[in-house]
């Protein structure tokens, strides 16, 4: 970014808003000042705004109304790199559990007569409306993975993706199969590492926080068979990999195959 300071904004959608709560309160972020200028980040900043142009800008949040469509776009017009910040911004979050149901009966459930002044719709991914250029795994991301990022774009560079699964952070670690040895429905075969298998080492089943590994290596049909071989039914296997997956376009057609193999 030459030798000036690097423009940096940091958005909110609809979260809980744990990311930047997780970012914000990191001493690292006190080295920034001399090499950063915060362009928009209202949890730091009350001089923030969303109109300013900046180099990098982290999105978190899943897009849940039609004004969040049109922030995400302008985002994208004002910033050279874009980073999907979490499960929310990246696989649509939690709130895409429930995406299987109408939308009106979601809302009654949690609102009922209320009225809001924003145009509700299904939680959807910052990438089904715009082009993300760098993910942040998490539910909030690690804090190690947030400052690899930022520093590797301070230096010019890139930073590289991950494209293996937990279980391979598990074995590093020497943790015993909570699947295979405990027999409990664990995600982490499917689940995109980073989290230093943190769960598992405590004996807790993977719930796939970080969401499936991409390049097409989540194998949610392989997972769904053991799943089956141990007792699960389908809905079970479904609505355990829908709370972080509920979006991923082969999920539901790699379950389904299972179960119709020996129909």
């Amino acid at each position: 970014m030459e030798n000036r300071k690097i423009k940096i904004g940091f958005y909110a959608l609809t979260s809980c808003y744990g990311c930047q709560l997780q970012f914000a309160m990191m001493d690292e972020i006190l080295q920034l000042i001399d090499k950063a200028k915060i362009e928009c980040w209202y949890m730091l900043s009350r001089d923030s705004s969303e109109e300013r142009e900046v180099d990098i800008a982290f999105i978190e949040g899943s897009v849940s109304t039609k004004e969040e469509i049109e922030l995400v776009k302008k985002i994208r017009e004002k910033a050279k790199i874009v980073v999907a910040v979490g499960s929310c911004a990246v696989h649509g979050g939690v709130q895409s559990w429930g995406k299987e149901k109408e939308l009106e009966q979601l809302w009654k459930t949690v609102y009922g007569d209320g009225k809001v002044k924003f145009e509700p719709k299904m939680a959807e991914p910052v990438e089904k409306f715009i082009k993300v250029d760098y993910k942040l795994y998490g539910c909030p991301p690690e804090k190690k993975d947030f400052l690899y990022a930022l520093g590797t774009f301070l230096v010019g560079s890139w930073p590289e993706d991950i494209d293996y699964p937990v279980c391979v952070e598990c074995r590093l670690r020497g943790n015993s199969c909570i699947l295979i040895e405990k027999g409990e429905p664990c995600l982490g075969p499917v689940t995109v590492a980073g989290c230093d298998a943190r769960c598992p080492a405590y004996g807790v089943a993977c719930i796939g926080c970080r969401g499936a590994v991409g390049y097409d290596v989540a194998w949610f049909d392989s997972l769904a068979r053991e799943f089956k071989k141990k007792g699960f039914t389908k809905e079970e296997i479904l609505d355990r990999m829908r709370i972080f997956n509920a979006h991923n376009p082969k999920l539901e057609e790699m379950v389904n195959k299972i179960f119709e193999e020996g129909e």
